[in-house]
């Protein structure tokens, strides 16, 4: 790929024109991991259901809902699915977030935001224990596109 697809020829930026693209069923897979002291990830999976990691489900899904609001460029899409899983490690949570939709445009941009959301989400309500925590390795996992 040799363009950028947000920038014209002249190199201003610009919303990618999907108009005449056919709808698609699409969905994309993300993840992102929050690092963090064992005793951290003890406390977090001693919490009772309704939690820390509850909180951080539903930001992660609030926020692939807001998607176009975040990053100026994306399309605001009609979702149709999204879903949030959180499992706390020995020093870690793993975060997987699933954004699906049927447009013309796809939704690796609202589960790359879930996913990342939720880490932070994470992190912010660990902080006081934590302060060495580290959210990484946020990266899209499957992407797919099917006819309607």
């Amino acid at each position: 790929m040799n363009e950028l697809s947000h920038v014209d020829e002249s190199g201003d930026v610009r919303m990618v024109d999907v108009g005449g693209k056919p709808l698609s069923r699409r969905r994309a897979v993300a993840r992102a991991e929050v690092r963090m002291a064992p005793a951290t990830a003890r406390r977090l999976r001693e919490l009772p259901k309704g939690d820390a990691l509850t909180t951080a489900q539903l930001a992660g899904i609030m926020a692939a809902k807001r998607t176009s609001e975040l990053i100026p460029l994306c399309h605001p899409l009609p979702l149709t699915h999204v879903e949030v899983t959180l499992e706390v490690g020995e020093a870690s949570v793993e975060i997987v977030a699933s954004a699906e939709t049927t447009a013309q445009t796809g939704v690796e941009m609202e589960a790359l935001t879930a996913a990342t959301v939720a880490a932070l989400t994470v992190y912010d309500m660990a902080k006081a224990i934590d302060k060495e925590m580290v959210v990484s390795e946020i990266r899209l996992v499957e992407k797919t596109k099917e006819d309607v």
